[in-house]
């Protein structure tokens, strides 16, 4: 039974333990382009020891971005800067990972800390989001979104298959497509986002098709021996969790025949009325229903904090591997610490000299 510090293997792509860094939007770029800051958080990352570094929701358009200061891959400038990131990771011994995004109906919002709502109708630094439907998000109606036409959705697909491109040139091994969180993806899947009546709205074959097609789409470029993985929401907390579930099971699985290799499973936050059971390692149960539905290698985030709590959804096999997020941020030598309190012998790692010097002559044990 495999456990948390056990390597694993996707396609091609080995990674030494099944801890993830999950994509987390530090909303620092410039213009697209990462920063200083992303190199040294990325890096950092991939020095604590986790075993897959996943690159922040990238946009692939600027009216993609959720923020002015989200990461772009929508030029072949944009994507040169990030060669020295995925350099830096790997230097350390992680995979590089990136996660591409459009933002659909939740595009031009402020930063978190400047208000976790749309930028003002009247901001000139604003633009009006597209999304399958007219359908402005819960009860901030400061942006409503344009309903995409064809040409919309067969422009936004050849984004992400260009962006995808990008990525493969500048070196990064693995993939994930953000079908989650109520962005473009989940727009098309949930019938709070798209109410059309062609072909890309109605039931769920419809509502999956957008997903479906990019998967295609992108699998055509991204190399069969290289990971490609989707996040989406299985579950709104809504009252209708079976059904989505069963939606979400529907649309995986077709993907899957397309080529999809991994699903890193999560919540729709499609309405602002959902009522999240929050607990530790809330979306593990649904993680596992998912994995025995359609046989693909899964993770999952929200609330995995301690190191037996994610040695445990491993172990009883309701993910594959687990994206950690807040935990990261708060130590990004979790890894480390969490195989010292398992009992995991972790001296093999690649760590810079200056740490593994200090850290071999002075060793750990009083180190909190």
């Amino acid at each position: 039974m495999p456990a948390l510090f056990d390597p694993l293997t996707v396609k091609s792509v080995t990674i030494r333990n099944r801890i993830a860094a999950s994509p987390m939007c530090q909303c620092s770029a410039d213009d697209g382009f990462p920063t200083d800051w992303h190199r040294v958080h990325l890096t950092s990352l991939a020095r604590g020891g986790a075993g897959l570094v996943t690159v922040e929701g990238t946009a692939v358009s600027r009216e993609g971005r959720i923020t002015l200061g989200d990461t772009g891959m929508w030029s072949d400038e944009h994507a040169e800067a990030f060669r020295p990131l995925v350099e830096g990771i790997e230097s350390a011994g992680a995979v590089p990972a990136l996660q591409l995004a459009h933002a659909g109906r939740k595009a031009s919002s402020n930063r978190p800390w400047d208000g976790n709502n749309h930028m003002a109708a009247d901001d000139p630094q604003g633009w009006t989001p597209i999304s399958p439907s007219a359908i402005g998000f819960g009860h901030d109606l400061a942006r409503v979104p344009r309903a995409m036409t064809k040409a919309d959705i067969a422009r936004v697909q050849g984004e992400f298959v260009a962006a995808a491109e990008r990525a493969l040139r500048v070196g990064f091994k693995w993939l994930e497509l953000h079908f989650g969180h109520g962005y473009l993806g989940q727009n098309f899947l949930s019938t709070y986002s798209n109410q059309r009546d062609d072909e890309y709205g109605g039931s769920i074959e419809n509502r999956g098709r957008f997903l479906v097609e990019t998967v295609a789409a992108v699998r055509k470029v991204w190399p069969q021996d290289l990971p490609l993985g989707v996040r989406l929401g299985v579950v709104e907390f809504d009252g209708h969790d079976e059904e989505m579930l069963a939606d979400a099971i529907n649309v995986i699985q077709r993907m899957k025949a397309e080529g999809l290799d991994t699903i890193d499973v999560t919540f729709g936050f499609s309405t602002y009325d959902n009522q999240i059971p929050w607990g530790p390692a809330l979306m593990a149960p649904f993680a596992q229903r998912v994995r025995q539905s359609t046989g693909l290698p899964t993770s999952t985030t929200w609330n995995i904090s301690t190191p037996a709590l994610a040695d445990g959804v491993v172990r009883a096999e309701q993910v594959d591997f687990v994206m950690l997020g807040r935990a990261l941020l708060h130590n990004p030598h979790w890894p480390h610490s969490a195989a010292r309190e398992l009992g995991i012998d972790a001296s093999s790692w690649v760590l810079p000299t200056p740490y593994a010097y200090w850290l071999e002559r002075y060793g750990v044990s009083d180190i909190t």
